[in-house]
């Protein structure tokens, strides 16, 4: 392998600065999915190959800092420091370059090779802007290149800038940020006990490190304090903090803000050119209508409203194709397999079990879809204003509505969407209320119940009652966290408006597709593990004795010869399902369904419903093939007018029954596969244990208060 061939390339960037469209246009499909080490952020990397070169892009993400809070903005820091890649890309929005430069100036501090890509060239064209790159590159010490990603120009020049500075044919000029004269002495000071000392053996940056020290970076403070030249660095450090304080009442990391922010204005006053300023422009004109603060939050409700309308609307079809497929899949693997056990455990569980996750792949990539196109406009950071306000009164902030609003869809990437929290607390206590927003999974046990309990006219207010039961839930329970557990204030919130843009195609469908592989990657597998084992418990220890009655039932009736056939066939039929019942209940299932009892009884619910709901804990899918199961109808599903039936006429169940039974899918665990998520996303296991505790006490104590109020009226 020739290194000298290979150039690693790391593309650093805010959010929303089109760093990611660059990265598509760059590689294409020559992209993998995967995690950065010992996190589960998503690592993006692809190849390039490129007149005899080969490059490899990481697409890093996105961060308005290297002073790092968030998981997100931890890695992307770690990789440039720690992994040293031979070039950064720093994409930058051309339309808003104040904001964006900031990370610029941060990385020139690492002295690094760096080339700034200033994307959104065409809008600024449009908007009559122009840059003078040739200025602009003397001034930051990088070479320049205008891209669009969405022209898909400056790609090729990009490439062939990132060539010449690895053969050494473009100089890029890593010195080019100095600070005042005070601030200068101290960072050269601390750079020099750092060089002196063998431990840290160039790893890294000496100067980036002491501007970290003067930023009080507390990654870097900890990394330092183990560190045996810590005993002389702390002294230096103190004494400059102190001078810093007393000489300008400010503290070193203010200072050296504000002179990153005068090199950043002084650039953009020099380089840019604007044109006469506009009455108002469309952006402004939109905004005064979607984030105004009396129009701002119906209109959020109504796109909501809509894109449920689709998810469910426009899933449908493809949702029947999908349980036509896996029954045909079921009804030929049942054709071919002659062995009971074998063909059960194929047909029930596996397919089954398959076909159960896969059904809501159409539901999960319309809603991923059409939030990949809020986002894409520039919408959902201006959703996440205007509920900003709402959501203060319960201890969080806008930001964390944008989790929540993914939960509807499913659990796992709404517990992924929280690492943009940039506080731990606002991030866990997120985390903690994401299972009571109702997720596309607890669908159907809402359909089967309310078709079975409740009149057409009614379901819908009913289903409706359901979901904003949920988040009332969710945002009580919010306030609970930040009263107790987390006895602090939400960060501030802060968060960039782009500007209003038309996403391209290409890219809408890669993030659809990305995330929802996410979802099969880690449900499917884990679904289709638990669907064996329920299969397992609800066949095994079989009871052979109670089978031979039943079987010697059904031999009397056939060799009854007063009986017609017909007659026969409906006295068989009664036999074989009350075998069915008997071979649950004195199964594993049946025996757990038993001992769980005591614990549902005051809810309602009996030994059937408490094996559902046992086995909901898997996946909330399972709940109604449970049901159905129980019921002896085989593959029954939400739509199955038998199982309402048989639900309905069951005089062990009432109304407050049927509510009760809602509102605890509504609030327990999501699934199994949300639960290692969870802890993967959380890290610690007390966090873990509250999250499954709280769910299932919160679910448990609710659904006995709706219970025994709606018993009284109902």
């Amino acid at each position: 392998m020739n290194t000298d061939k290979e150039i690693l390339v790391a593309l650093a960037g805010n959010p929303n600065s089109g760093k990611t469209s660059i990265f598509n246009s760059l590689v294409g499909a020559n992209q993998k999915v995967g995690n950065f080490s010992g996190v589960t952020v998503e690592k993006y990397s692809g190849k390039k190959e490129y007149n005899g070169y080969t490059i490899t892009f990481v697409d890093l993400p996105g961060t308005y800092s290297l002073t790092a809070y968030s998981p997100e903005e931890v890695v992307a820091r770690n990789f440039i420091i720690e992994e040293k890649p031979d070039l950064i890309v720093n994409v930058v929005d051309s339309t808003n370059l104040e904001r964006n430069l900031f990370l610029t100036t941060q990385l020139m501090d690492l002295e690094c090779k760096m080339i700034v890509a200033l994307n959104m060239s065409d809008e600024i064209e449009r908007k009559n802007i122009s840059i003078d790159t040739n200025q602009l590159n003397r001034l930051l010490g990088a070479p320049t290149v205008q891209t669009s990603a969405a022209k898909k120009t400056g790609i090729d020049e990009l490439l062939d800038k990132i060539i010449k500075i690895k053969k050494g044919e473009l100089e890029t000029n890593t010195h080019k940020l100095f600070y005042s004269d005070n601030l200068e002495e101290q960072i050269e000071k601390i750079k020099q006990t750092i060089d002196s000392s063998k431990h840290l053996n160039g790893k890294y940056n000496a100067r980036w490190l002491s501007i970290k020290l003067l930023e009080n970076d507390k990654i870097v403070y900890n990394l330092m304090r183990e560190n045996p030249v810590w005993i002389k660095i702390n002294p230096i450090l103190s004494e400059a903090i102190t001078r810093f304080e007393n000489k300008f009442d400010s503290e070193p990391e203010m200072l050296l803000t504000e002179e990153r922010y005068s090199l950043i204005r002084g650039a953009i006053k020099e380089t840019v050119t604007y044109p006469p300023k506009k009455k108002k422009s469309k952006t402004e004109f939109v905004d005064s209508i979607l984030i105004n603060r009396i129009t701002g939050l119906p209109i959020f409700l109504f796109f909501m409203w809509s894109i449920f309308q689709l998810t469910f609307t426009l899933g449908d079809y493809p949702m029947g194709l999908i349980e036509d497929l896996f029954a045909f899949l079921g009804d030929s693997a049942a054709a071919l397999i002659s062995n009971p056990t074998a063909q059960s455990i194929v047909v029930d569980g596996i397919i089954a079990g398959v076909g159960g996750v896969l059904v809501f792949l159409p539901n999960i990539l319309i809603l991923f879809l059409c939030l990949s196109i809020m986002e894409g406009t520039g919408y959902m950071a201006r959703a996440a204003f205007v509920v900003d306000k709402i959501m203060h009164k319960f201890g969080l902030h806008g930001k964390s509505f944008i989790p929540m609003i993914t939960g509807f869809g499913c659990s796992v990437p709404a517990f992924m969407a929280t690492r943009t929290l940039k506080s731990e607390s606002d991030r866990i206590t997120t985390m903690l209320i994401i299972p009571f927003m109702s997720c596309s999974a607890k669908f159907p046990v809402y359909v089967l119940i309310t078709g079975a309990f409740f009149a057409t006219k009614t379901a819908g207010n009913v289903l409706f009652g359901i979901y904003i039961f949920g988040v009332g839930i969710a945002l009580l329970s919010a306030k609970l966290f930040k009263k107790t557990i987390f006895d602090d204030e939400s960060e501030p919130f802060v968060m960039e408006l782009p500007p209003y843009r038309v996403p391209t195609l290409k890219t809408l469908i890669m993030q659809m597709w990305f995330k929802a592989a996410l979802y099969l990657r880690k449900a499917g597998t884990i679904i289709l593990f638990a669907s064996v084992l329920i299969w397992i418990s609800t066949n095994y220890p079989a009871n052979e004795e109670v089978a031979q009655q039943y079987d010697n039932q059904i031999a009397e009736v056939q060799s009854n010869n007063q009986l017609s056939d017909e007659a026969k066939e409906e006295q068989i039929a009664v036999i074989e399902n009350n075998k069915l019942k008997s071979k649950l209940e004195y199964s594993a299932a049946g025996y757990i369904g038993k001992f769980v009892e005591p614990f549902f009884a005051p809810l309602g619910f009996d030994w059937r419903l408490s094996i559902s709901l046992i086995n909901g804990f898997a996946a909330k899918e399972i709940v109604v093939s449970t049901m159905a199961t129980i019921y002896a109808l085989g593959d029954a599903d939400e739509s199955s007018s038998a199982l309402r039936a048989s639900l309905s006429n069951d005089p062990s169940y009432t109304v407050a029954t049927a509510l009760a039974l809602m509102i605890f899918v509504l609030l327990y665990i999501p699934c199994f596969a949300a639960t290692v998520v969870f802890h993967k996303e959380s890290g610690k296991w007390k966090w873990t244990l509250l999250y499954g505790t709280y769910s299932v006490v919160i679910a448990w104590v609710m659904a006995f208060i709706v219970y025994n109020i709606s018993s009284l009226f109902l």
